[in-house]
């Protein structure tokens, strides 16, 4: 059996529980005693403060950092050790062994306070990645500082779940959803949604869903793809929020699925028909028929899925819509990145004046109105004001004007169509704006904003984004990305016939 040790030697056990009675109630004791003590420092600094408002002679004198650096060096040296955790590997005979001190451990953990009433040496069993990291975790009830990496999220946020340290799992689960973006060889982000579930902090698991959605075209490209569970995967292809080139990319991306885990059949057809036929073009669906090895060995469970589909691209809009339900996901695209549903519009120095721009989209994603082509005029505002801030003649003065400062507008965008065609009758359009930001080299989907027909304008448009400065996390080389997509939703103009 190999012991490491992380700590000297520890003399005076008895020393810090002498005059505090039982061992059992010292740790509490000691608590009570620190909590009043700091209660009323502060009221004390408060005094003080009051006293001090007025005079230049004040100052404060702060050594916090002093106090930090020697409650570290008391777990280092183990000076006034009164407790032992011996921490055992799983699967191993290592141990790893800390001289620490109940009263520090009891504040900071209700686990420990509980364990450490009876007795002064701990056997505690983790597995190899929570061992790796419990001098860490340690180090932070002492300091109440810890620096993280994306690899040792799920094991500190694990041991400070355990052990119910609940400053730390907040403070791990904000890194998390913080760094959902960031940098990493094998993706990090399927398995933080995992963890997620298996905690059940569902706050985590919406961002990683969120996330995952947004930037669903780099995800399926990633190693992380594989590690997708059928859950997982089941959830995101329910969502109409997937932003990606097409619904044939989703469907390849799914047949890669499919490949590496060799489900069962009736797991594959679940799988096969969450896809949105209709949004494929009738050229491609002929393709996939023939082509597509998993669409070939499973076609009779998706076979109505896909005459649907063909039936739906040879007639209108309007008269499909008088036999069959297109009020439904099977008909909604996504946020398909294509140039048949929106473009990209990148805006120089946003924070300079209005900016303008069109483009066309296709009426809609039937084969029948491939053709047909909607123009759409875009309008920019940086400093556009709400009424409730623009000038207004004061009683007071004649003809005088409120000052009106420029950080008091806030971002604009209106997209409004060019004409108006009978083409569009049953069709409304669902407007959605992706602005994108750039972390670690790569371009990523930071936030969505999505409004419908019956507005040319979003309400919350970039409203928390402070464009004057080059520095905002919206801008990427003081520009501003912006993806535009128009989505045609369909409604039923007539009863569907029974």
């Amino acid at each position: 059996m190999r012991a490491y040790s992380f700590s000297g030697p520890s003399p005076g056990k008895k020393a810090m529980a002498k005059g505090l009675g039982t061992q059992q109630t010292a740790p509490r004791r000691w608590a009570c005693f620190l909590a009043a003590l700091s209660l009323l420092c502060l009221a004390v600094q408060a005094v003080q403060k009051a006293d001090a408002i007025g005079d230049p002679t004040a100052a404060t004198i702060n050594h916090s950092h002093l106090l930090l650096k020697r409650l570290q060096e008391l777990l280092l040296n183990g000076n006034t050790s009164d407790t032992t955790l011996r921490v055992h590997t799983a699967g191993s005979d290592e141990i790893k062994v800390f001289h620490t001190h109940q009263l520090m451990l009891s504040l900071q953990s209700e686990t420990f306070e509980t364990l450490l009433q009876n007795q002064t040496v701990l056997d505690l069993h983790e597995p190899p990645d929570n061992v790796a990291l419990f001098e860490k975790f340690i180090r932070y009830l002492y300091c109440g500082e810890i620096f993280i990496f994306l690899h040792e999220a799920i094991p500190l946020h694990r041991l400070a779940s355990k052990y119910h340290v609940s400053s730390l799992q907040r403070g791990i689960a904000e890194y998390m959803r913080g760094h959902l973006a960031s940098e990493s060889s094998q993706g990090h982000v399927v398995g933080w949604y995992h963890y997620a579930v298996g905690i059940g902090d569902e706050a985590l698991q919406e961002s990683c869903l969120q996330f995952l959605a947004w930037n669903f075209s780099a995800v399926m490209s990633s190693p992380e793809w594989a590690s997708v569970s059928l859950e997982l995967l089941l959830l995101l292809l329910e969502r109409s929020d997937l932003v990606l080139q097409s619904e044939l990319e989703l469907y390849a991306g799914v047949e890669k699925w499919i490949t590496t885990y060799q489900p069962e059949d009736p797991v594959v057809e679940k799988i096969l028909r969450s896809l949105r036929y209709p949004m494929i073009s009738p050229s491609h669906l002929f393709h996939l028929q023939k082509q597509s090895p998993v669409m070939v060995k499973h076609y009779s469970t998706v076979q109505d899925l896909l005459f649907q589909a063909f039936q739906f691209h040879s007639a209108s809009p309007i008269y499909f819509a008088k036999y069959f339900d297109v009020n439904c996901s099977m008909f909604l695209p996504r946020n398909y990145l294509s140039l048949s549903w929106g473009s990209q519009w990148v805006i120089n120095n946003p924070a300079r004046d209005d900016r303008s721009t069109s483009f066309q989209t296709q009426l809609g994603p039937s084969n029948h109105d491939s053709a047909k082509r909607v123009t759409w005029n875009v309008l920019f505002s940086p400093r556009w004001l709400p009424v409730s801030l623009r000038p207004v003649y004061s009683d007071s003065v004649s003809g005088a004007i409120q000052p009106i400062r420029i950080e008091d507008g806030r971002p604009r965008l209106v997209i409004t169509p060019a004409t108006t065609s009978s083409d569009f009758a049953g069709v409304s359009f669902q407007k959605t704006i992706l602005v994108g930001v750039r972390q670690q080299g790569k371009l990523f989907v930071k936030h969505t904003y999505n409004f419908h027909q019956s507005t040319d304008e979003v309400a919350d448009f970039l409203i928390y984004a402070d464009l004057q400065k080059r520095s905002s996390e919206y801008l990427i080389d003081n520009s501003l990305h912006l993806h535009i997509i128009v989505k045609p939703v369909y409604h039923s103009l007539i009863k569907i016939k029974k």
